[in-house]
């Protein structure tokens, strides 16, 4: 039996919210867990729109016999009857079934028995690990998270720009581009000795792009604010729990913007992200608070209501000094701030969010606007507790001949760059914008430890199945 527009299909997220008896009900959905009893058979159906299964009941010796033999965890059904108040504890309404119809088997050898299964594991079997609960409900909050970021940019009158997956410039300089080439690998047409790109699909050496940082900024000196929200990739060869080669970027770019304002964005868009959540996954979060991390949702509660600090680099600097802390990597004026100063930062001394700014012109890519002290560029990052850095952002160089002058210091070919170096010849104008990763942001608000759990098929180095 399929669904037709005309049925009488229902959602069980639907019936569980309204919880009210009603005739003549019909839900499809697979089994979580049979109990097969003499007189009465007891199934749990789950359809992927809430966390909560329905509790169907069926006659085990009446007509439905012959089907409830064949049912086992993992089956897919379709079930009908009346929707009646449930007698036992745990819900208030169950389906007494009528009809029951045998969709797809699962028989034993489904990997997804009634039990615990490792992280791990799960991962071995990403095709199934949907219909868990854990990630049933990682990824309803990925929906939903997902939606939010649009609908804080659109409330606020932000265009959505697609920018280009296949690159021809690294914006973060990094050099751990994926290449993209339709040559042959065995045998590339050469020219005096080295692969001739020019004979390649698109002319010249292209990639897969690392951020859409670049092309947003052009954007905005068109629309003023503007945002992008997609895949991005990094060929980095790290088997660490917080990295991925292919990971969402949501890249915000605001037109007569300076930093102060690229921060009361970025606070603003991860105060609205996490009281989405809280007001619109409860029952996800319930679990997650439950099984994953205790505490978590009274954690997110006091970022939603926390006040955010600021404070400068050196400063920051200052204060890891004098902490009289003992930390693995040494702290001076010119490092790079690692999770250990990060998480001192937000968790002993501010006791919340705090922004870091104003960071040395050398630890930050060349197109973040020079300060006046010739030592930092406009440069911020947003630290939380728990995770450290979670948005990175900054005032972009909008002068051209500063600009030239930092890719020559740098050692970088201006040439390919020649349409990002226009902007700043034609209607030039500040501009920031900053940087959030999707799967980070979904970590910290599922207390989820590895990012390969919060994307549905996670890439990582020897790993590109499904």
């Amino acid at each position: 039996m399929v669904h037709s527009h005309k049925d009488s299909r229902r959602r069980i997220v639907e019936l569980l919210r309204t919880a009210k008896p009603e005739a003549g009900v019909t839900v499809r959905g697979w089994i979580r867990t049979v109990r097969r009893g003499k007189e009465v058979s007891f199934l749990a159906v789950n359809d992927g729109s809430c966390f909560a299964s329905l509790q169907v009941v069926a006659d085990s010796a009446g007509p439905l016999a012959g089907v409830l033999e064949k049912l086992s965890t993992g089956a897919c059904i379709v079930a009908s009857g009346d929707l009646v108040e449930s007698p036992a504890s745990g819900q208030a309404v169950e389906l007494k079934a009528e009809t029951i119809d045998l969709l797809g088997e699962a028989g034993p050898d489904y990997p997804l028995q009634k039990k615990r299964h490792s992280f791990e594991f799960l991962r071995s079997i990403a095709h199934l690990r949907p219909r868990t609960n854990s990630f049933g409900a990682v990824f309803r909050v990925r929906s939903r998270l997902a939606f939010a970021v649009h609908r804080f940019f659109q409330e606020r009158g932000f265009l959505y720009v697609q920018t280009p997956i296949i690159t021809a410039s690294d914006c973060e300089g990094a050099g751990e581009l994926f290449r993209v080439t339709t040559l042959d690998a065995d045998n590339p047409p050469r020219e005096r000795g080295r692969v001739d790109f020019r004979r390649d699909f698109f002319g010249q050496r292209t990639g897969l792009t690392v951020s859409g940082q670049l092309e947003a900024e052009l954007f905005a000196t068109a629309f003023t604010d503007v945002y992008t929200f997609g895949p991005t990739f990094r060929a980095e060869n790290s088997n660490t729990s917080r990295h991925a080669a292919e990971f969402w970027m949501i890249e915000p770019e605001m037109a007569f913007c300076d930093l102060a304002a690229d921060c009361d964005l970025a606070e603003a868009f991860l105060r609205y992200l996490v009281k989405s959540v809280l007001e619109e996954c409860a029952d996800d979060l319930d679990f997650f608070d439950q099984r994953i991390e205790r505490g978590l949702i009274d954690r997110l509660q006091a970022l939603a209501d926390a006040r955010f600090e600021r404070m400068s680099y050196t400063r920051a600097i200052e204060l890891l000094q004098k902490s009289g802390q003992s930390f693995e990597f040494p702290v001076e004026w010119g490092c790079d701030l690692q999770s250990e100063h990060e998480r001192w930062l937000t968790e002993q001394l501010v006791g919340g969010p705090v922004f870091v700014t104003d960071y040395p012109k050398e630890i930050k890519a060349f197109y973040m606007r020079q300060n006046d002290d010739g030592r930092t560029v406009a440069a911020m990052d947003l630290l939380v507790p728990r995770v450290g850095e979670i948005i990175g952002g900054s005032q972009r160089e909008e002068r051209l001949e500063r600009l030239d002058a930092r890719m020559a210091e740098l050692g970088m070919d201006a040439a390919p760059l020649w349409w990002y170096r226009d902007i700043r010849r034609w209607g030039s104008c500040p501009h920031a914008g900053f940087g959030l990763g999707f799967e980070r942001l979904l970590m910290y608000v599922t207390g989820m430890e590895n990012i390969r759990d919060v994307i549905p098929f996670p890439r990582t180095p020897g790993h590109a199945e499904f």
